[in-house]
């Protein structure tokens, strides 16, 4: 986005809803990128002003850097945009994300240039603020490397990072003035320029200019008037340690719209339809897939993805859905059946015409419902700025009855001013700027080796009032793959249990699935391979549309599909394998019949398995003090016997649930005033996942699911939700620790300050204390073990 605050007229791109009527006025949804923000109490200030507009409900979101806007149908996006420049902060009407449709296109999402820069330019602020201010750092607490005139060095050097890398800091500080308003900026911009003017002040018209002035290692208290004191190390290096935390802050919120642009890469790019020649005969055209229009006619190959929704006129399939609707099992697809836009064919050959294009596809929709969820967020505070908000002021005060009071009694300009200033100085408090980076570099580093990646920190609050994790189903607490099960087999005895036989009908049946490329064929061909070895070649192979196959293996005639193969060729199940392939159907497993030279003779489960991690994964998030609630689009009877296997009770299980259903569970759990943690892998769960006080995603499952969580869970073992959780508390924890101290050694050495007896070695061995206790703190977190490494 823009970091200019010009206004846009393009005001119909900025519309994200239609026009509804609430309360007898027309309203519109309204979308607005904001600039200029540097914390989440900017968000706010927005927030305000946009809804002092009459008729005007507006939610500013910091994360993701927009607002979403619902005005009366009387107010132009125009005055929005003003309300905003009124406020101090930039806004424009953004063009929404979009595939590119011209011929030839790349098919990437269009992407504003100007965030990068901006993280460029922080970077670029960061790496020279290290390079100036560590020499800065080493000259002023080494006493023994301060050569003669070493203090011009300093100044020299510490100036630029002073001046050019803090100007964010200045900026925000001087808008929060203008507001009326004090924040972090404000206390960072404040006590920097405190320390360098009066560094100038020394160096100039003081003590500390003269040629082999030293700063002595002296911890004494005694009265000053500063003129021989300099504080340049503490000004270039708050700079430094807060430009390093708000460089990786700007980092992680780059991959805030990294969701979107995931979802509509996920559909296909081209598409082949079929037109009328001159002489009547159909031919088929390749074209881009935004030239495809309502009524067209489209062609599906096996492994091609359907362009967009649609209704089958010719051919059969099986469709993978799964990415779209979490269903593990293929869909079989006949005329007249409905697809979806970025499914996979798995088989036959499809026609499909063209029923939704463009915005109003399912995939489009989704994204949509993750850009409400994530815009609707409630934007979490930083610790540092609600503290700042009360600290700051009181700050500011108590510099000014310092300095009044000095005067007052006759001491002088020189000591009024050197208390008054110290007072500022003290209350910069170096360690604040490495409480957060530091636990955060430090815990989500110790949680990158555990397989756990967490995104920022405004995520770690969510967890320590998380009370309901909300699981899905395939591909986090299952495998996401179909698995053979069970060979059940005809056996004289009627037992079904022989072996061997059980072997041969394995091998002959994988030999012929081996032809296919079904899902559940491949489950079948891998657990032949695994079992029996190598598989023979199959002859007079034949796809039996939304049956099954055929085929001759071995001069054998061999049959496999649903069981209404088997009586359509006059091959009845017996009793006895009919019993048990409704008892399979009765847990929700996928039941395919064998036969053999015209004879029934096996009956095999199939279905997506348990992962081995999952029962132990969820008693450990009951440890946590959490309720685990199931969530999947499979039917009940698949949901129940899952659940059954890991000990989910049925009343916390939610089945046969649609994308846009996942996401109102969430929301239902948190309208009962549950904090909710979703743990997901599939685009069906994005939108849930950003709805989510807390979204988990497995590091196997959709890059879509992976951008809109807030946690990636690397390994795609579901015990690693519960170390996740662990170790996000553990570090906030850390970093609640950190800011206590940060703060409490600046707010002991107020009174000395306010007194004029603060030495700047004191102050600046506090301020290295203060530094060293937050850094040792953090280190800690090094510590953090998983749980089944424990005791």
């Amino acid at each position: 986005m823009s970091t200019t605050s010009h206004t846009s007229t393009a005001a119909p791109a900025a519309v994200t809803g239609p026009a509804t009527a609430v309360q007898g006025r027309t309203v519109t949804d309204v979308e607005l990128a904001i600039t200029g923000m540097t914390c989440a109490s900017c968000a706010n200030r927005i927030e305000r002003k946009l809804n002092k507009i009459d008729g005007v409900t507006a939610t500013v979101n910091y994360a993701t850097e927009k607002a979403k806007v619902t005005a009366p149908d009387g107010i132009a996006p125009d005055e929005l945009v003003a309300a905003v420049h009124a406020a101090g902060y930039g806004a424009r009407l953004p063009d929404p994300p979009t595939v590119a449709e011209e011929p030839g296109g790349s098919g990437q999402v269009d992407e504003s240039s100007a965030e990068p820069v901006e993280l460029r330019a922080a970077r670029q602020r960061l790496l020279t603020s290290i390079v100036l201010s560590v020499p800065v750092i080493a000259l002023a607490m080494v006493p023994a490397w301060q050569f003669t005139y070493w203090q011009w060095i300093s100044l020299t050097l510490a100036a630029p990072v002073i001046v050019w890398a803090a100007w964010p800091f200045h900026r925000a500080a001087w808008a929060n003035l203008r507001h009326g308003a004090a924040t972090m900026d404000t206390l960072i911009s404040l006590g920097t320029l405190a320390a360098f003017a009066w560094s100038l002040y020394a160096l100039l018209f003081g003590t500390a200019g003269i040629p082999g002035m030293t700063h002595p290692f002296e911890l004494t208290i005694s009265p000053s008037d500063g003129a021989g004191n300099i504080y340049l190390e503490v000004a270039a290096g708050v700079t430094t340690f807060i430009l390093a935390g708000r460089y990786f802050e700007a980092r992680s919120k780059r991959r805030a719209g990294a969701a979107l642009r995931a979802l509509l890469q996920l559909g296909a790019k081209d598409v082949t339809v079929l037109r009328e020649s001159p002489n009547g005969s159909r031919v088929e055209e390749r074209i881009p897939v935004g030239q495809l229009a309502v009524g067209d006619r489209f062609v599906v190959r096996p492994g091609e993805k359907i362009a967009t929704d649609g209704i089958v006129v010719e051919g059969s399939s099986a469709v993978d859905a799964s990415m779209l609707t979490g269903e593990s099992v293929p869909v079989e697809v006949v005329v007249g059946d409905e697809v979806v836009g970025a499914t996979v064919n798995a088989s036959g050959r499809l026609v499909v015409q063209a029923h939704r294009v463009g915005a109003d596809t399912q995939l489009a929709q989704m994204a949509t419902l993750v850009e409400d969820a994530q815009t609707g967020k409630a934007a979490v505070q930083r610790l540092a700025d609600r503290i700042s908000g009360v600290f700051v002021p009181i700050v500011i005060a108590l510099s000014a009855v310092t300095l009044a009071f000095w005067l007052g009694t006759g001491a002088g300009a020189a000591a009024a001013f050197t208390a008054a200033v110290a007072v500022l100085i003290i209350a910069c408090p170096c360690a604040l700027g490495l409480a957060t980076p530091t636990a955060l570099l430090v815990g989500t580093g110790r949680g990158a080796q555990l397989g756990i990646l967490i995104k920022g920190p405004e995520i770690l609050e969510s967890t320590r009032k998380v009370d309901t994790v909300v699981l899905d189903k395939t591909g986090t607490v299952t495998t996401g793959r179909m698995s053979l099960l069970a060979v059940h087999t005809a056996g004289s005895d009627g037992s079904g249990t022989d072996p061997s036989d059980a072997d041969e009908v394995l091998r002959l049946a994988g030999a012929l699935e081996n032809a296919s490329e079904h899902p559940v064929a491949a489950a079948i061909t891998r657990a032949a391979r695994e079992r029996v070895g190598e598989l023979p070649e199959v002859t007079e192979f034949g796809n039996l549309e939304g049956l099954g196959v055929r085929g001759v293996v071995d001069d054998h005639a061999v049959l496999v599909g649903r069981p209404a193969l088997l009586d359509q060729w006059s091959q009845r199940l017996p009793d006895d394998l009919a019993a048990v392939a409704e008892l399979e159907s009765g847990k929700g497993r996928t039941v395919v019949a064998v036969a053999v030279d015209g004879e029934p003779r096996a009956v095999m489960a199939v279905a997506d398995i348990v992962k081995d991690t999952s029962a132990e994964a969820i008693a450990r998030l009951r440890g946590l003090g959490l309720t685990p609630i199931l969530l999947t689009g499979d039917n009940r009877a698949v949901a129940e016997t899952v659940a059954r296997e890991v000990g989910i009770p049925s009343d916390d299980v939610v089945a046969e649930v649609l994308p846009a259903d996942k996401l109102q569970v969430v929301k239902d759990l948190q309208a009962q005033g549950r904090v909710v943690a979703m743990v997901g892998d599939g685009v069906n769960d994005a939108a849930a996942l950003a709805q989510a006080d807390l979204g988990l995603a497995m590091g196997t499952g959709t890059d879509v699911a992976i951008e809109a969580a807030d946690i990636t869970l690397v390994r795609g073992d579901l015990r690693a939700a519960a170390d996740a959780i662990r170790l996000s508390r553990r570090t906030l924890g850390t970093i609640r620790g950190n800011l206590f101290w940060a703060f409490a050694y600046n707010v002991a050495a107020l009174p000395l300050a306010a007194l004029g007896l603060l030495n700047p070695m004191l102050a600046g061995a506090a301020m290295a204390l203060s530094s060293v206790f937050v850094v040792g703190n953090s280190l800690r977190l090094r510590r953090f073990r998983p749980t089944s490494d424990q005791g």
